[in-house]
């Protein structure tokens, strides 16, 4: 049985210099899902309000509900230590990682690379067809970091299964 890569997803709170982790979400090889708010830190002062319409996070939820930076890495090193995790926006989650591990003061336990590196050769436009057939699938109505991991890993499954979106492959894990 075909075994999916363990994938990552962080929303920030915008693009560029100044912009952080807000949310963190992974997809694990064995099915499970990982997600958590960031608390930012007092450095982390940037605030774009278009990327607050994207995901929907505001900066009064981080504050109540959000996690200390220590308390993500922590667990993010415990459930990837030694593996190799997948993104499909490497240069933004690498940024927006070792911003969270930084003001953390814990090195990653994991090493960051980029999902084409796994995934054959497919036009954006299959992948993307692929891509919304599983949201619909799993009936995706949020933009959030652990949902968009698991969107990714059952996409790529397809991919590499050769299956049609119609067919998910979400009973193999």
């Amino acid at each position: 049985m075909l075994q999916p890569p363990a994938i990552i997803d962080v929303e920030a709170s915008g693009f560029g210099p100044g912009s952080y982790p807000i949310e963190v979400g992974c997809a694990l090889p064995d099915g499970r899902t990982y997600c958590a708010l960031i608390q930012p830190v007092a450095e982390w002062t940037h605030w774009d309000p278009a990327a607050e319409a994207v995901h929907g996070i505001s900066r009064e939820a981080l504050q109540t509900h959000g996690l200390p930076p220590l308390s993500v890495a922590i667990r993010l090193n415990t459930l990837l230590r030694g593996q190799t995790v997948y993104c499909d926006a490497w240069a933004h989650d690498y940024s927006w990682l070792a911003t969270l591990h930084e003001a953390a003061g814990v090195p990653p336990a994991y090493r960051l690379d980029h999902l084409v590196r796994i995934t054959p050769d497919i036009e954006a436009c299959q992948w993307n067809l692929i891509r919304e057939d599983v949201e619909k699938s799993l009936k995706v109505r949020r933009h959030r970091a652990s949902v968009d991991a698991r969107v990714l890993q059952m996409t790529w499954m397809c991919v590499i299964s050769g299956l049609s979106a119609e067919r998910p492959p979400a009973a193999e894990y």
